[in-house]
């Protein structure tokens, strides 16, 4: 147990992001900048300076590790975390007047801390068997109003990822920019009609208690609601605008995740099975540990059920060339993006 202890004390890496957001507001000025310079400019050059680490653990040292309590405190933790910062960017704004460039800084900062801490755990926690740790993924994915990734992600990307039928699957070609109106806008009316689904398929009506759709809307309404009372009506806004930046960091995740990879149609029909060669992979370390293993998403796709900690690497997975925070800094210039990520996709997988 103090082995699997030690091997987890790496992951207190991911709360550096909120420790930066949290210093941003502290002190202001050009220090509300500190985030994204640390995210995305810091980051990535330490993935570029720094070794990659391609190695697995055996199965003796992955058994300890499977059942260790202390990987699953460290995404508890970030409950706390986001919803205290929540809570000092509600009282910074309303202590007193912010710069347009200070109330930028700061919900850039806020937003990725949504993205990294709120929506990356809750995606990990989405996808535990227990409903409690479920219920706590579904907390985290409310302050970037994105409770229904939770129905979508588990019932529809995981079973069309890398297919022409997934709106988080970025085609060939697609900027980083258009992916996110096509695959925020038909996630959101792909959730509905997969709920539809489930509703019929437990022989329940669509308008009813157990339609977690409109749960949805009511909590992420009163969850407004709550913060217009405490911290008023311009606060509401920043709020709004941390939470767009939150979805639209995970939306560049996914762009980057899948970028024209896909799955060939069997004679029969239907698809290929997910395998390692649908997502892409990264061993930046960096990258790694500050995400919670996201990066190593082709095993994760392999194994939706396998825990952060446990995550391999395959040698046919698709590698990328920087890790994911370099990646998605790449993907906002679309000819740069392309140039580098084209040439690596499989000849079979790009259309005709």
């Amino acid at each position: 147990m103090l082995k699997a202890g030690m091997k987890s004390l790496k992951y207190l890496a991911a709360f550096t992001i909120p420790a930066t957001a949290y210093t941003g507001f502290a002190l202001a000025g050009l220090w509300s900048y500190l985030t994204p310079v640390y995210a995305f400019m810091l980051i990535p050059l330490l993935e570029i300076l720094l070794p990659q680490d391609a190695t697995n653990l055996d199965g003796a040292s992955k058994e300890p590790l499977k059942n260790a309590r202390v990987y699953d405190w460290l995404l508890y933790a970030n409950i706390p975390v986001v919803y205290g910062l929540i809570w000092i960017a509600g009282t910074k704004l309303n202590s007193g007047y912010l710069e347009v460039y200070e109330y930028v800084g700061l919900a850039l900062s806020l937003g990725i801390v949504l993205g990294t801490n709120g929506i990356n755990v809750g995606h990990e926690l989405g996808h535990r068997q227990d409903s409690p740790e479920r219920f706590l993924g579904k907390i985290l994915l409310l302050p970037s109003f994105y409770m229904h990734f939770y129905i979508e992600h588990n019932f529809g990307h995981h079973v069309n990822a890398a297919t022409e039928e997934d709106p988080a699957t970025a085609k060939y070609n697609q900027s980083v920019y258009n992916f996110w109106i096509t695959s925020v806008s038909r996630q959101y009316i792909k959730a509905w009609s997969i709920q539809k689904d489930l509703l019929k398929r437990e022989k329940r009506p669509f308008l009813s208690v157990y339609n977690d759709m409109f749960w949805y809307l009511w909590i992420q309404a009163a969850y407004l609601f709550v913060l217009y009372v405490l911290f008023g009506g311009p606060a509401m806004g920043f709020f709004l605008l941390s939470g767009v930046i939150g979805f639209l960091l995970l939306e560049t995740v996914n762009y980057i995740e899948h970028y024209g990879l896909l799955r060939q149609k069997l004679p029969s029909g239907r698809y290929e099975r997910v395998r390692e060669i649908h997502s892409w992979n990264s061993n930046h370390v960096v990258g790694r540990i500050v995400l919670f293993e996201l990066t190593r998403h082709s095993d994760h796709h392999y194994r939706a059920s396998k825990k952060y900690q446990l995550l391999d690497y395959h040698d046919s997975s698709p590698d990328m060339p920087f890790g994911y925070p370099t990646s998605m800094v790449l993907s906002l210039i679309p000819p740069l993006w392309f140039h580098i990520m084209n040439s690596r996709i499989p000849e079979a997988m790009k259309p005709a």
